[in-house]
């Protein structure tokens, strides 16, 4: 913690000359009575209220002091941090085509991607990660960071809607994700360097194929895991026609021959989701990759520290008065 106004310190020297004034005073002022025999009074029971007189005067010596340091403006200190984490470099490439909303898997494919991908990404604080989405075109919805909280918020704006506001074109450019998130590590200095390319169908769109896009990512030394998600067959599929919602059957066509081609071709592995646990697969296989060393730098922010000081001596105030107007009373 620092102190804004650190000169206000020197407020706290006069509170020792307040301590001898008060000690002069109280004896100056006993009351006197003159009596022929004190010592049948020796032996006077005292009542609690006598072992409460001087607890008025420490109360106002505490309420001083909190006042001063209140004066000095205590804030939280602001300084930049530099640690070394252990970790890899991760881009989350994840299809967000119209097809994700099919619900094979609960409730649907593209929140049960985002729910399983937010798990993995929680769990492994010190790896430096970033998300792609893709339809008919790629972009990045965030470079990499090990600022997780920021990437997590932007992750649960990930979905579907994108396509119906007519912010992305529908389609599955599966070459173009890939590219795109390779090209966010293709300067990486991380020893272990992932994309995990998440599509439920097949590339029908973009300037660059998808194993094109492997051959680049294995020339930065990329390894992809690919992972399909959808069941066999075909899969309950939610369609609105004239404001009313039915749930229609649609065949799921998936290029598993490409993604496993892609997967091969970098080092990879290439999975087949049909349900949440099969997605969580590809995350353990991560967790066993070979971690780099990475240096992060943090920044804390000032924050005014003085409001429990101020309150502490605003009650502490409040207890004085009421023990020395109300409890202990003294006769003139």
């Amino acid at each position: 913690m620092t102190f804004a106004n650190p000169l206000y310190f020197i407020l706290l020297l006069p509170l020792a000359a307040y301590v001898v004034w008060h000690v002069v005073r109280y004896k100056r002022n006993q009351p006197t009575l003159h009596m022929s025999d004190t010592r049948s009074f020796a032996t006077a029971p005292k009542t609690w209220r006598n072992l409460l007189v001087h607890v008025p005067f420490v109360l106002r010596l505490i309420v001083m002091a909190l006042v001063i340091i209140v004066l000095a403006r205590p804030q939280t200190s602001n300084s930049w941090k530099n640690r070394s984490v252990e970790g890899i470099d991760i881009m989350l490439a994840v299809d967000v085509s119209t097809s994700m909303l099919a619900q094979d898997l609960k409730p649907n494919r593209i929140e049960a991607a985002k729910q399983v991908a937010s798990e993995f990404i929680a769990g492994r604080p010190d790896d430096n990660i970033g998300l792609t989405v893709f339809a008919g075109e790629a972009y990045t919805q965030c470079p990499m960071t090990t600022d997780h909280a920021v990437l997590l918020n932007l992750f649960q704006n990930v979905s579907c809607d994108l396509i119906m506001r007519g912010l992305l074109e529908d389609g599955t450019t599966v070459g173009m994700g890939l590219v795109n998130a390779v090209s966010r590590l293709k300067d990486s200095k991380a020893k272990s360097k992932v994309v995990v390319l998440l599509t439920d169908g097949s590339n029908n769109c973009g300037d660059i194929s998808p194993l094109t896009a492997a051959e680049i990512a294995k020339s930065f030394g990329v390894r992809v895991y690919t992972i399909a998600v959808g069941r066999d067959g075909v899969a309950p599929y939610p369609q609105t026609v004239a404001g009313i919602t039915q749930i229609i059957n649609i065949k799921v066509d998936i290029d598993e021959k490409t993604l496993a081609s892609i997967a091969s071709t970098t080092g990879g592995e290439f999975y087949r989701a049909t349900d949440n646990n099969s997605l969580k697969q590809v995350y353990e296989e991560i967790d066993k990759l070979e971690k780099t060393k990475l240096k992060v730098k943090q920044f804390s922010k000032h924050y005014e520290a003085y409001m429990p000081f101020a309150l502490a001596a605003l009650f502490l105030f409040m207890i004085e008065l009421l023990l020395k107007y109300v409890i202990i009373t003294k006769l003139p």
